[in-house]
């Protein structure tokens, strides 16, 4: 094809590649359909890439059909030579498509087969989900999911309308006007957490991914509104790890926002989330977003006594946690020392000074002293080591002619 002469205005400004589908911009610059629509908005760009003039993410695009013709024709009388044809392309989602599909998504003969439609074309192109977005499509698939919970019945179609609401990223002000609108919208998705279904593994993931992304924007009116059971359906996913990597990471974060309110970190502490986390950490496959998670809810947890009695029942928790200082990252060796520094504070019996120098925590602390940390941090060690060098000063791990035990 190299040796092919190809028209110049068949040749996409962006790509350099024969356009399969041209459309022309406001600018009055043609480009191939998939090139600009990535410009806008996969890439957030604003201005035309060739004439630098403004073009706002909802400029329209205007098919160029003659040009499209002449390049499926030429095509054609160089297939001899190596030339695919260019097919002719689907055209754009429009809104009469988008409705016929909502309203099909309401009788229950068509309901299946409409939503793994929407999906699809959410899946498809940055172009279709704006598309479906402008056309309220995300807000359906929401009280789909909360009919379904206030039903009481798994149907079919719960798996996809979850996996378009990953595809569909749903405004900020949408969100927060969504769970303003129904106060059920946390339920229905808790609900599926904790619902026995085909797919398990994916619907979970997909349903607490979707959890985070509510979860994030609540106020505090409504995560006061928690009850334990919303908890009590996490720390089952995390239990029995019936979710993906993804989705775990997401359970996650969903308790780290729960985490300012006393009343949710109580209620954390009684579901079992303090053992849970540590088994995480024990069992999982060590990733660096994970442990910085699981270390900030064991920080916020072990702030009252109940989430320090469950972290020291657990026979691993102190080792655990020792060893993950100095080795994942700043974030971690933060949550640690702090940690520790409640329990030294608060919690410091002579057998869990004991289970510190065990462990080599007291050892670790002493290296964290000497790495470039920031002063904060240091002192914070300093502070657990002079409140308990009378226990440890004659332990080979404690130096003996050290300011830190005076």
């Amino acid at each position: 094809m190299d040796e092919i002469e190809v028209p110049q205005y068949f040749i996409c400004p962006i790509s350099l590649q024969i356009m399969k589908d041209p459309v022309t911009a406001i600018t009055g610059i043609t480009y191939d359909r998939e090139s600009i629509e990535h410009w806008l908005f996969r890439n957030k760009n604003t201005t035309c890439p060739v004439t630098k003039q403004p073009l706002p993410l909802d400029s329209d695009l205007t098919p160029n059909h003659t040009l499209r013709r002449l390049i499926q024709s030429w095509c054609t009388q160089n297939a001899s030579l190596g030339i695919d044809r260019i097919p002719t392309p689907k055209p754009p989602l429009n809104k009469t498509h988008v409705q016929k599909l909502l309203k099909e998504m309401k009788d229950s003969k068509f309901q299946l087969k409409s939503l793994m439609q929407l999906e699809l074309l959410a899946a498809e192109n940055d172009r279709n989900r704006k598309c479906l977005l402008d056309n309220g499509v995300p807000k359906s698939m929401i009280l789909f999911l909360v009919d379904c919970y206030k039903k009481g019945e798994i149907l079919e179609g719960i798996e996809e309308a979850l996996s378009f609401l990953q595809f569909v990223k749903v405004p900020n002000e949408e969100v927060k006007n969504l769970l303003s609108e129904n106060n059920q919208i946390l339920d229905s998705l808790t609900w599926i957490l904790s619902s026995e279904m085909k797919n398990s593994v994916a619907v979970k993931s997909h349903a607490v991914i979707v959890l985070k992304k509510f979860i994030n924007k609540c106020d505090s009116i409504v995560l006061e509104r928690l009850k334990p059971e919303f908890f009590e359906k996490i720390v089952k996913v995390l239990k029995y790890g019936v979710i993906t990597q993804q989705g775990l990471c997401s359970a996650l974060h969903v308790l780290l926002c729960c985490c300012p309110l006393g009343r949710n970190r109580l209620m954390m502490v009684e579901a079992g989330v303090v053992r849970e986390l540590i088994e995480i950490e024990l069992t999982a496959v060590h990733e660096k977003r994970i442990t910085e998670l699981t270390f900030g809810i064991l920080f916020h947890l072990c702030s009252c006594a109940n989430g320090r009695f469950q972290f020291l029942s657990h026979e691993g928790s102190i080792a655990v946690l020792t060893e993950r200082i100095l080795k994942v990252s700043m974030t971690v060796d933060d949550r640690g020392v702090f940690i520790l520094s409640l329990i030294s504070k608060f919690s410091a019996t002579k057998k869990v000074l004991d289970e510190m120098l065990k462990v080599g925590t007291v050892t670790k602390l002493f290296v964290l002293l000497q790495a470039d940390h920031p002063k904060y941090l240091k002192d914070k060690v300093m502070q657990i080591f002079k409140a308990h060098s009378e226990v440890w000063k004659n332990s080979p791990c404690f130096p003996q002619n050290s300011f830190y035990a005076s």
